[in-house]
């Protein structure tokens, strides 16, 4: 059990946490803040700490048997340890408080992210029913609301605000089973953490929020720190986020999508920003929703809540490409290239923002084809 507990090179997180350490000296602190490296220091300081801090969740799982054992609804061939996300969420938490990134809408999003990280790891160690964690979820998301972090989209009215407060629910709620889902192949949950969150803080910079920007670059940290233990080329994971993890990274990154504002006065291209950079998760919730109710797999909403199977995007990508890592790759590209888009609309007029968005939909038909012949080969065979 040692030998599983300490993987090889098992120095460099601890080398890791002491780096950290330093960075945090006033000193250091000060001459990144001064020189406008305010971004690189965050980016560091929740790297090093996410890359320790996982050994240590890693070692605590394995010793308290919080394990993710293969069935026939994963992928994975060997029990592997959960509660990665906890690392992500402490090196996202120290990142903000060490670099004074403080409001009431950040304590909202940061108060609603804790209890998600709490419920999910009780639900990584004892299970918990879906309708807990859905509750759970939409407590967390109301905190949100009551902090000031809503959308916007009707206008201001007794009817226009409970359409917003409905859609912010479901638009905050949606994203984190969502993503929660793609954690479901290595590597995969952290490098689309990664990659929305930077497209997020590009968004960010290029609109003039350097606050919200410095709360994106925290959780890249956190995600590339994380990525090394469970995206390796030649071994499986060593670690998964668990629900603990996906569940706090879906939550804050829609957050922040809402706490931003990515256009001065057009609705249309605030909206499509966001849209487009969580196109993949929007895609993949509405497609298996449809694909489950016409096949009669859920007829209610607690059947939605509580199934569970292998038609993700992911799973039926595989199908066709014939490989995990593969899988993981083209999923990253497909995000890359709909994140792109969204960086083009900083002063694009309406139309251009609906073309955009029509070329996305014009992506995800062809996904959708290539899934389903991956799916029709695999029956064939």
């Amino acid at each position: 059990m040692e030998a599983e507990i300490n993987p090889p090179r098992k120095f460099l997180p601890y080398l890791a946490l002491i780096l950290a350490l330093l960075l945090i000296s006033p000193p250091v602190r000060i001459w990144h803040f001064t020189s406008g490296n305010r971004w690189l220091y965050i980016l560091l300081f929740s790297f090093l700490l996410s890359y320790g801090f996982t050994h240590v969740v890693r070692t605590k799982a394995l010793r308290r048997g919080v394990l993710d054992y293969p069935n026939e609804r994963k992928i994975h061939q060997t029990p592997t340890p959960l509660w990665g996300g906890i690392a992500i969420y402490l090196a996202f938490l120290c990142a903000v408080a060490a670099n004074f990134i403080v409001s009431i809408e950040v304590a909202g999003i940061i108060v609603g992210g804790s209890i998600l990280v709490f419920v999910g790891i009780i639900d990584d160690r004892n299970g918990l029913a879906a309708p807990l964690r859905l509750l759970a979820q939409i407590v967390a998301a109301s905190i949100v609301i009551v902090s000031g972090v809503c959308l916007n989209i009707f206008p201001s009215s007794t009817l226009g605000n409970i359409g917003n407060i409905l859609l912010t629910l479901l638009w905050i709620i949606g994203i984190t089973d969502a993503f929660n889902f793609f954690d479901g192949m290595d590597g995969l949950a952290p490098g689309l953490g990664i990659i929305t969150a930077f497209f997020l803080g590009v968004l960010s910079f290029q609109t003039f929020q350097p606050f919200l920007g410095w709360l994106c670059v925290a959780i890249i940290g956190g995600c590339s720190g994380f990525l090394p233990y469970n995206f390796r080329l030649r071994k499986p994971a060593s670690i998964f986020l668990g629900d603990s993890g996906g569940a706090f990274l879906g939550f804050t990154l829609s957050s922040l999508a809402i706490m931003g504002e990515w256009a001065d006065n057009n609705p249309v291209v605030s909206l499509s920003a966001p849209l487009l950079i969580f196109w993949i998760f929007i895609f993949d919730m509405v497609y298996i929703t449809i694909s489950r109710v016409a096949n009669g797999k859920v007829g209610n909403l607690r059947e939605w809540v509580e199934y569970t199977g292998k038609d993700h995007l992911h799973h039926r990508l595989a199908l066709f490409l014939n490989s995990e890592k593969l899988t993981v790759c083209v999923i990253f590209l497909i995000t890359m290239c709909l994140g792109l888009s969204a960086t083009a609309l900083r002063y694009a007029r309406t139309i251009d923002a609906l073309l955009l968005i029509l070329q996305a939909a014009v992506i995800v038909l062809l996904v959708s084809i290539l899934q389903k012949r991956g799916a029709q080969n695999n029956l064939t065979h």
